[in-house]
């Protein structure tokens, strides 16, 4: 017998997003790492805060949302936002009952600077590793390191000489998007640097290729498992090294400097063909 199509919606439901999601979804996994990594980082987020003026968004929320942004490349915080008003699993994901009012996408802009000064993004990662750790996942005998180029948000446009005085500048054809020749002009990041971008590199990933205003993104990994043990967006070798000599003990996955284990015989390096640009 065919059925009739129900012409009123029902005004209750008496399921929660919990019911909603299966049993074997890989998010439950994730979400139950998540939460008990920012479970043990209660007391950084109590340090952020004041004690006192109206509650804000919990940062919980804010940290699982960028996860979640990863995990499903999604392309901005606003349209997280806009989905959380219909995806119940992303809902769930970020303990918000089927009625919760969503927050405003510029909740992430308003807390990335809060974020940042207090290193809660490598905190978390931290947390991570030593659930790793306890797992038995981890090994010390086998790793790998590679990097890539990841092009900075500047032009060569903004690429002068560090000397140089604005009011050197002739004047502009273009206010708005003016007219630059460096034809005969041999540039390098000993000399030059962004005007927008102080932190960007001139570099190139291999001989014959455009080089453009960077950054080296450098990850470490562990071979047996292949977990991702670090990352950093600095400079080969010694900004990388420095940067993993800084990793906490309990989460570090090799000896430290100095440490008869750590030996080239003892890992697989490897990492692109990036360089600094000398044009």
């Amino acid at each position: 017998m065919r059925g009739a199509k129900k012409m009123q919606q029902s005004m209750l439901s008496l399921r929660t997003p919990e019911q909603r999601v299966p049993v074997k979804h890989p998010l439950r996994a994730i979400k139950k790492m998540a939460d008990d990594a920012l479970e043990a980082m209660s007391a950084r987020f109590d340090e952020m805060y004041s004690s006192v003026g109206r509650p804000s968004v919990p940062p919980e929320q804010l940290l699982k949302g960028s996860l979640l942004m990863a995990l499903y490349s999604i392309r901005s915080e606003r349209q997280l936002c806009e989905q959380l008003d219909y995806n119940l699993l992303f809902r769930w994901f970020l303990d918000m009952g089927a009625d919760d009012e969503t927050f405003n996408h510029s909740t992430f802009s308003a807390n990335r600077e809060r974020f940042i000064k207090h290193d809660v993004g490598q905190q978390l990662f931290n947390e991570i590793l030593v659930q790793a750790k306890v797992a038995q996942l981890l090994s010390t005998e086998h790793f790998s390191v590679d990097g890539t180029l990841v092009e900075a948000a500047a032009s060569l446009k903004s690429f002068r000489k560090k000397d140089e005085k604005p009011e050197e500048r002739p004047p502009p054809d273009d206010p708005g998007n003016p007219t630059v020749n460096f034809h005969g002009e041999k540039r390098s990041n000993e000399t030059h640097e962004s005007t927008t971008d102080p932190e960007a590199r001139l570099a190139r990933k291999s001989n014959g290729t455009t080089a453009k205003l960077s950054y080296c993104l450098n990850g470490l990994s562990e071979n047996r498992n292949g977990l991702l043990v670090g990352l950093c967006a600095c400079w080969w070798p010694r900004a990388r090294r420095n940067e993993m000599e800084r990793w906490p003990s309990s989460t570090r996955p090799f000896p430290a400097r100095g440490a008869s284990r750590w030996a080239p015989t003892m890992a697989t390096t490897r990492r692109t063909s990036s360089r600094t640009a000398d044009t």
